[in-house]
């Protein structure tokens, strides 16, 4: 199989010629439609987040269809359209797992950093963890798969602090694959959207503004209103005092990301008033069903950038550079 490889961090992905993995007792064998390209594989290249062993083949947001199975797998079968998400396997019985926290697993693996992911023709995955699609395995489907599956948590999280009988107001620090999928989420609960983008993005703005958000300016000049809670994509900790002086008392602000550089010193007085500040770590197959019946019942615009598998490097500049508009997914063709 064809597949890009990081074969040193920091360093660019090589296309390399692989041996066709085989699925074990239960696994399934997926034939790669489409990946779309992560923040997080970004981090992995750029060193940012060690990696467990290399060589490895990154990616998280696949989408596919089952090609074998290995021993003891009933569902799903070959020929069925699955998602492989960040959240390779966990061990079920942690105290994590067993009340429904298996994203905080300490023996936690995830695709594309433990497990070889889907930047190839073909990935293995355990079978318990892949979701089934609502559909035929489109290059669209592949940003739900974390984009949306972490968009989707972070915004529950956030509406915690939302006051009953009255629209919340939601900051989307960042306007990226993640976001572009919670405007459209949050607009659809009929929450008030205001997306801040760094200062003189002009494009993600208008993009931000014809997806239904209200109002959307830049991180230096803040929201026009007081917010309930915030949502940071973007991986600069220095955003942390902004959401926090923009959120009214016992607002909530939420990092989704699972790499962020350094928070700054910032007064008490701006986490007083019983605001709250909080992560969100990776995902649970709880939030995939949740996404996929979402989906089902209302599919998303999801605005995607397409390239070859070869041209993986590429994708990951642009998102680096900031220049993607929506997701990059990479379109793998693949062998009969």
């Amino acid at each position: 199989m064809r597949a890009m490889v990081l074969e040193r961090q920091p360093g660019e992905l090589q296309e390399r010629e692989l041996p066709d993995p085989q699925p074990g007792p239960g696994e399934v064998l997926v034939r790669v439609v489409a990946c779309a390209v992560c923040r997080t594989d970004l981090h992995i290249v750029d060193g940012e987040l060690a990696a467990p062993r290399l060589p490895l083949v990154p990616g998280h947001q696949i989408v596919g269809t089952v090609a074998a199975v290995g021993a003891g797998v009933e569902s799903p079968r070959p020929g069925d359209p699955v998602g492989v998400p960040w959240l390779g396997s966990s061990c079920g019985r942690c105290r994590f797992c067993r009340h429904g926290l298996e994203n905080l697993c300490d023996a936690a693996r995830f695709t594309g950093l433990h497990r070889d992911g889907g930047y190839a023709e073909l990935c293995v995955a355990d079978a318990r963890f892949c979701l089934p699609l609502p559909g035929e395995p489109e290059p669209a489907l592949a940003p739900l798969l974390c984009a949306g599956l972490i968009g989707l948590r972070c915004l529950r999280f956030a509406e915690q602090a939302l006051l009953p009988d009255e629209p919340g107001r939601i900051g989307l620090y960042g306007f990226g694959a993640a976001a572009h999928l919670v405007a459209q989420f949050a607009r659809a609960r009929d929450h008030r959207v205001f997306a801040l983008t760094r200062p003189g993005d002009d494009e993600a703005q208008q993009f931000a503004r014809e997806l239904g958000c209200e109002w959307a300016g830049d991180t230096v000049e803040g929201p026009p209103v007081e917010l309930d809670a915030a949502i940071i994509f973007a991986p600069a900790g220095e955003l942390v005092p902004r959401a926090l002086a923009s959120v009214r008392k016992g607002g909530h602000v939420v990092c989704g990301g699972i790499h962020m550089s350094d928070l700054p010193s910032f007064p008490y007085r701006l986490l007083w008033g019983e605001r709250v500040l909080r992560s969100v770590a990776n995902l649970t197959r709880a939030d995939g069903s949740a996404l996929i019946e979402l989906v089902a019942a209302a599919p998303p615009r999801v605005e995607i950038e397409l390239y070859p598998l070869s041209a993986a490097n590429e994708a990951l500049s642009r998102l680096r550079e900031g220049r993607v508009r929506g997701a990059a997914v990479l379109a793998v063709a693949t062998r009969s």
